[in-house]
């Protein structure tokens, strides 16, 4: 049972929220009859409560989702509530649905998108993990992050061959060492107001980091968002190469450490637009002439379930004609169909922008 003082905060907040012009998943789904039913229950091993759930959407009206999970039995506990955002967001993913099992695929079929490289300016895929038997930000203790980073560090160090490079903490950064990083475009900072209202910030710098292989193709980004971001990423459109290098990392990584994981909902991370295959790959690209028929763009990108964005991804303008584009689609399909998803639209985009006067 929750304690009187968090109910009445909770009372606060539900109230708060209902008074907003929010157009939240979360102010949505969130009735008073859902309310009542979920203000008092805690997670069993974490004790995380409802306003855990909800209190980076109350202080953030303007939030699209508005509902982060404290910790992975959340998605459990407060099913009432997630649900039914997950399948709103998630283009119909019903509360019995069941993401399949993991699946890479034969990772030697995905191609180059763009041979003659005139289109495709950079590839990158990644994922998002959570170590199992750690909570998520909100819960974790100063002495869990150092316990996961040292994880962590001692799997990387088995990393051999391409993946092979180097863990640079945040805590006691040097000036010159963070500037690289900056110029780089790899260093994360500290929470936006989002995950600042959801207590995701606690400890920092502590236990968060950044890898990357000497090559800067691959990167890792320890104890932001979630426990663990996985980027594979290069110039150009050789998917098929980016695609590798992530699953043989990802696959290495798994080896040592375990992931949660929940049968229902596949991969679990701190945000619920980020479950399943949690597998986002995108290009950046230039297509002038599409990007002069916006609608021509959208109703190619919506056949391919993929997402436009700005250059520098949401809520950004195109610079130049050129685009960040993305699978939508993370949850019920399997790792491999998510990225062929984004390959064959890409490939699609390519052949009409040739093809426009």
């Amino acid at each position: 049972m929750v304690d009187a003082a968090t109910l009445e905060k909770l009372e606060g907040a539900f109230k708060k929220l209902q008074g907003t012009e929010s157009k939240s998943l979360l102010k949505k789904y969130l009735s008073q009859e859902v309310f009542d039913k979920l203000k008092t229950v805690k997670t069993p091993s974490f004790g995380s409560s409802l306003l855990d759930v909800i209190q980076s959407g109350v202080e953030n009206p303007d939030s699209g989702v508005g509902i982060y999970a404290p910790d992975a039995e959340a998605y459990s506990t407060f099913s009432d509530l997630f649900d039914p955002i997950i399948e709103d967001y998630h283009g119909g993913f019903k509360k019995d649905a069941k993401h399949p099992n993991k699946d890479w695929g034969d990772v030697d079929t995905l191609p180059n998108v763009d041979p003659t490289g005139e289109y495709v300016i950079s590839t990158r895929v990644r994922c998002g993990r959570s170590m199992q038997g750690y909570p998520f930000n909100p819960c974790l203790t100063e002495t869990q992050y150092k316990e996961m980073e040292d994880k962590l560090k001692a799997t990387l160090d088995g990393f051999q061959g391409e993946l092979k490079g180097t863990y640079f903490p945040l805590a006691g950064m040097t000036k010159e060492v963070q500037q690289k990083l900056i110029d780089d475009h790899f260093l994360f900072k500290e929470g936006d107001r989002f995950l600042q209202a959801a207590n995701a910030c606690r400890y920092w710098p502590t236990g968060r980091g950044i890898f990357h292989n000497d090559a800067k193709t691959f990167l890792i980004w320890c104890n932001e968002e979630d426990h663990l971001r996985l980027i594979s990423m290069q110039p150009g459109g050789d998917l098929g190469q980016v695609y590798r290098r992530l699953v043989t990392a990802v696959n290495d990584i798994e080896k040592r450490v375990p992931f949660s994981h929940h049968d229902r909902l596949g991969f679990l991370t701190f945000c619920p637009t980020n479950l399943g295959t949690t597998v986002r790959a995108s290009v950046h690209i230039k297509v002038p002439k599409l990007a002069a028929n916006k609608a021509k763009l959208e109703e190619v990108a919506s056949k391919y379930n993929l997402q436009v964005r700005g250059t520098r991804g949401e809520h950004t303008e195109a610079e130049g004609g050129v685009y960040d584009i993305s699978n939508k689609r993370r949850m019920g399909l399997t790792e491999y169909e998510a990225v062929k998803e984004m390959s064959d639209g890409i490939i699609e985009i390519i052949k009409i922008e040739k093809e426009l006067p």
